[in-house]
């Protein structure tokens, strides 16, 4: 069985996320976990994990989709909405984003020390975004002692040094379509233990992409694993093990949530 452990299917349709779920089901991908980015993308996630049984959820604010200063509303709607519902299992996403334009830092950094505040008061992993940021990430991380939860470095596009870095910080490097056409990352997966690894796609309505069947979705989970299986020269049924286990300890305090719903 495969999880995809972060996708955006939030901005779809039912009925579209149920067509996506039927194709991902029939490449053994049995469960996905939706992230949200701002309160109102948590709160729709949270619906639809009522309706599909192999969709779960994080909540949290994106540092992109900062529109003004994290409050204590913010962190009280937060809180609300991780003990409002049992398929509430991650906080994701949250990190820190230093491309330009984004928005101010000073608002990001605030976000993203409450958030982890959150994660370890209600026992939640962290699925954190950093882009331009690592260092930064890291050092937050450290200083709000995330590796109480742990969680995952998502969408992993970073250096070994950065992969042992999340490492150290008891944090999974999560491993997305990217490994197809970055060297760099192919050799940051070939040099650390598949212990510390978790497959995803970041799936999310891609209209740029002139050709809907081209859309990243999770049914496309499976040709991740495969890679990965041919760059550590192991066998798919080896590697589709040791990620799930990895997965299932990623997720351990809420595993007998998910397993009776996925069953």
């Amino acid at each position: 069985m495969l999880i995809d452990t972060h996708v955006h299917l939030d901005p779809y349709s039912q009925n579209e996320i149920q067509e996506i779920l039927t194709r991902a089901a029939k490449e053994d991908v049995r469960m996905v976990i939706s992230a949200g980015t701002t309160i109102a993308s948590s709160k729709k996630n949270i619906e639809y994990s009522k309706i599909f049984p192999q969709f779960f959820t994080g909540v949290g604010m994106h540092p992109m989709d900062l529109i003004e200063p994290f409050t204590e509303k913010h962190d009280n709607e937060l809180r609300k909405l991780v003990l409002s519902h049992e398929k509430v299992i991650v906080m994701s996403e949250i990190g820190l984003d230093y491309l330009p334009d984004m928005p101010d830092r000073a608002w990001q950094f605030e976000a993203f020390r409450k958030q982890i505040n959150i994660a370890r008061d209600l026992k939640l992993p962290i699925i954190f975004h950093s882009r331009e940021a690592h260092n930064d990430c890291f050092r937050v991380l450290k200083e709000e002692k995330a590796y109480e939860v742990g969680g995952v470095m998502h969408y992993f596009q970073g250096s070994l040094y950065d992969a042992q870095s999340a490492i150290d910080l008891g944090f999974y490097i999560s491993i997305a379509r990217p490994l197809f056409r970055l060297d760099e990352l192919q050799d940051v997966v070939k040099n650390i233990s598949l212990e510390h690894i978790v497959i995803e796609t970041d799936s999310a309505p891609q209209p740029f992409k002139k050709n809907r069947e081209n859309w990243t979705e999770p049914r496309h989970l499976k040709a991740i694993l495969l890679k990965i299986s041919e760059l550590k020269n192991l066998s798919s049924a080896e590697v589709e093990k040791v990620i799930f286990e990895n997965t299932k300890k990623l997720l351990l305090t809420r595993w007998e949530n998910i397993e009776s719903t996925i069953a």
